[in-house]
């Protein structure tokens, strides 16, 4: 299918044709993001405009590469060297980045629903990088295709999505895409940190990951993003790394061909055991390669959608 939209702000609401489109397009670029094949031009005269207001190390970099890659310039944003330290407010920040020129804007924020009203006010387009709570829509697609890589599908298989659900921008994002291509979606954790109204998306709620481990294809294990708790949610990181870490001991009692994902950054010995981490079954690198085609796949798709949608 061709590509039409003109942002992309989360995988909610996108069709399983969309998704395919996306990722087979990251498929055919990724010799190109692991530098196999020469860097291409079809972002040439174009600037992608880096707007991250939360740290960051793989999503941040990751678009700096897939946008140069491509042929385009790239404009990074830091908050703390800006005049928001001034008391500049976001939207007069973004029409002055955008007084300096910018064709995509990849934004990273605090607040939910901070990239849809910077998608209201530039004229290019805008790319989620990660807003509050909501969506990590990039995320979601590199683990969707590091899935589809290792595996050779996504549909029919069962996906364990193991930790802070709660707080995880990453766990939506990977609901929307995994239930759009057909797959079994299990949310493990402890009671207080695993939403009960995400079941009204499709998503089955699992309070003992020794007994659902078996069924899994795939364990996609988050970080407890502790900055986002504003009460106590757990009684230690000792005891959530006894009951609920993935480790050596606990992964024998999951299928020898399982895969372990992690959006990162990894908290080793918490939610992560390192051997497990740097284990035969993890694709955590994986995912960060992958991540540069992905994103070369969004820019090339999202620009090429607005230069067909000029007058």
């Amino acid at each position: 299918m061709t590509w039409t939209r003109k942002h992309l702000l989360g995988l909610e609401g996108l069709s399983r044709e969309e998704l395919i489109t996306l990722l087979d397009e990251a498929k055919a670029l990724k010799p190109v993001a692991t530098r196999q094949a020469p860097a291409l031009k079809d972002l040439a005269g174009s600037i992608v405009v880096n707007c991250f207001f939360e740290p960051s190390t793989r999503t941040a970099n990751s678009f700096g590469a897939a946008a140069r890659r491509l042929g385009a310039e790239v404009v990074s944003f830091s908050p703390g060297t800006s005049s928001l330290m001034k008391g500049e407010s976001l939207a007069d920040t973004i029409l002055n980045l955008q007084a300096i020129g910018g064709d995509v804007w990849v934004v990273r924020h605090a607040a939910s629903g901070a990239a849809a009203l910077v998608a209201k006010t530039v004229r290019g387009s805008v790319v989620n990088a990660g807003d509050g709570q909501h969506e990590h829509p990039t995320q979601g697609l590199l683990d969707l295709f590091t899935i589809r890589e290792r595996l050779g599908r996504v549909e029919g298989l069962a996906v364990g999505i193991l930790g802070d659900i709660r707080h995880s921008r990453v766990a939506r994002s990977n609901l929307w895409g995994l239930k759009t291509l057909g797959a079994r979606v299990i949310l493990i954790g402890p009671p207080t940190l695993v939403p009960r109204e995400l079941a009204a998306a499709g998503a089955e709620l699992a309070g003992d990951l020794d007994a659902v481990l078996p069924e899994l294809d795939v364990i996609n294990v988050l970080r407890l993003q502790l900055e986002r708790m504003e009460e106590a949610c757990l009684p230690s990181a000792r005891e959530y790394a006894r009951v609920w870490g993935l480790n050596a001991a606990r992964l024998t009692r999951a299928k020898p061909e399982v895969v372990v994902l992690h959006p990162g950054p990894t908290n080793r010995g918490v939610e992560i055991t390192p051997e497990v981490a740097d284990g035969e079954r993890s694709a955590i690198l994986a995912q960060v390669t992958n991540g540069v085609a992905v994103r070369m796949a969004v820019l090339k798709l999202l620009v090429a959608a607005g230069r067909e949608a000029r007058p």
